[in-house]
């Protein structure tokens, strides 16, 4: 992977694949970014050691997916980049092959800020290479397997329920699929596992968690949109003191893996990092609100 290069590499044969970022033409020598979703690596053609790889070079443009192959070697001091992750080294192509040429993309995703939206969405798969979009999947990728391993941990089953199903009267109206075999009968989307996570409780699965895909029809607002994603878990026969930790550790766990990002909110219970706070009826009653409690803060680092 092009952004896992380090100078403990310098000396090793590799090839590496993905999209060209950047191209910078210095006659006799052409240096590329080649992009892909670990990072960016440097790559050196020289007309005299490698006189076709130059040449193709030469056509070379941004978003081309291309492979090299080369030797990784240290930059020289004046040109090290500390700016980049790999920018210590580069690596000193033998062979350049194009795979697929681009056309001339609307935007570049080396751009922070896309002011036109609509473009943005109409080439979303450019929009998808760019580093902020791979950082949120990535890190939507690292809450979801954190989830899934606090709760594996604490005995909760993972099971799926069907997405194709009856129709039940709840707070929103249902996507309904037409079905062939039955002409004039319809499936329901699911708005939220309720009915089956019932039937695995009484059926003696008595913890289960799944994260869901819940289908509403209904007017969008800033935080609801007409499908969307929810961890849904559920016990059976519980004492009162077991319900709150394993929502509480997981929680704690996905915080972990938010802290990390840049511009994300930690939240800090001041009692213990693992657990969130127990409010009394009355003292929840006299804060109406979370936001409004004092022993509960959304903290956002600097």
């Amino acid at each position: 992977m092009c952004g896992e290069l380090r100078s403990a590499h310098a000396g090793q044969n590799v090839v590496v694949m993905g999209w060209v970022n950047r191209r910078r033409d210095h006659g006799n020598l052409i240096f590329l970014d080649l992009r892909d979703r670990s990072g960016i690596a440097q790559i050196v053609l020289d007309k005299e050691l490698v006189p076709d790889g130059h040449a193709k070079g030469e056509q070379v443009r941004p978003e081309y997916v291309v492979a090299a192959v080369g030797k990784v070697r240290l930059r020289s001091q004046d040109a090290i980049n500390p700016k980049m992750e790999t920018g210590e080294i580069e690596i000193e192509a033998t062979e350049l092959r194009v795979l697929n040429d681009a056309r001339l993309a609307p935007f570049s995703p080396a751009e922070e800020a896309i002011q036109n939206e609509e473009v943005r969405l109409k080439y979303r798969y450019v929009d998808l290479r760019r580093p902020e979009m791979q950082r949120n999947f990535r890190l939507r990728h690292e809450i979801t397997l954190a989830v899934r391993e606090s709760l594996s941990k604490q005995g909760f089953l993972e099971i799926e329920t069907p997405i194709l199903t009856k129709s039940t009267p709840e707070g929103a109206r249902d996507f309904l699929v037409p079905s062939r075999i039955h002409p004039g009968e319809f499936y329901a989307l699911p708005q939220s596992p309720q009915i089956f996570k019932q039937i695995l409780m009484i059926s003696g699965f008595d913890r289960y968690f799944q994260i869901a895909r819940c289908f509403r029809d209904e007017d969008l607002r800033a935080d609801r949109q007409l499908e969307f994603t929810q961890v849904d878990l559920e016990m059976s026969l519980p004492p009162p003191e077991s319900i709150c930790p394993p929502r509480s550790r997981a929680s704690a766990t996905t915080n972990r893996c938010v802290s990390t990002a840049p511009t994300s909110p930690i939240c800090v219970c001041p009692d213990s990092p693992t657990c969130a706070p127990r409010l009394r009826p009355k003292r929840s009653l006299r804060c109406r609100s979370i936001r409004r409690c004092p022993s509960w803060r959304c903290v956002f680092p600097r």
